[in-house]
């Protein structure tokens, strides 16, 4: 008895899942205030954990010319880009545990890269040790406070707008009638 997918049985690709977000968003530290309206596409492959994350990253990054990047459809870009007028990437930003190979080739591409890790920063910075990263003392690294990951993650709807401010390393996200926090850790490689 054969089993799978016969010639005439055709395949079907997942697509992605299109969410909306109004993002009310204080940023104290950088001085931007700014009422977001958002719309990301999440691939099937990806979690909910780094969909949020990637969400949380776009906002603290938010600057005229940030974009979302075709990201995992297209693995040779970041998850997220920032342009100037020419067209020219000004910021890469990565989210996850990029590997050393994929940072040192940032590096070269963008005057200015970050990294928004919603997994073990220790990790990270492990697997990073003792490789050769072009201007890796410049990378930015932002750990992610991983209860915030998880309690956002735990309320994703396709539609949902929240208010977040930023003050001092701690954002706060309020959503309805809850506000959950957490820290966002500066690393050095």
């Amino acid at each position: 008895m054969r089993t799978g997918h016969s010639a005439s049985t055709p395949v079907v690709a997942l697509s992605a899942t299109i969410y909306n977000f109004q993002i009310e968003l204080a940023d104290a530290d950088r001085e931007v205030y700014e009422s977001l309206e958002l719309r990301a596409a999440r691939h099937p492959s990806e979690s909910e954990e780094y969909f949020v994350t990637r969400v949380l990253a776009y906002a603290l990054e938010y600057r005229e010319g940030i974009a979302f990047s075709r990201g995992i459809s297209d693995p040779e870009e970041p998850a997220i880009t920032v342009r100037d007028l020419t067209g020219a990437i000004t910021a890469w930003i990565e989210v996850g545990a990029p590997d050393a190979a994929r940072l040192h080739k940032a590096s070269k591409a963008a005057s200015r890269v970050a990294v928004y890790t919603h997994k073990d920063p220790q990790q990270l910075l492990r697997n990073l040790a003792g490789e050769k990263i072009h201007r890796a003392e410049s990378i930015e690294l932002y750990a992610v406070d991983r209860g915030l990951v998880r309690d956002l993650a735990a309320k994703l709807e396709r539609r949902m707008a929240f208010a977040m401010s930023v003050a001092g390393q701690t954002v706060y996200l309020s959503i309805d009638e809850v506000t959950l926090s957490g820290i966002i850790t500066r690393l050095l490689l």
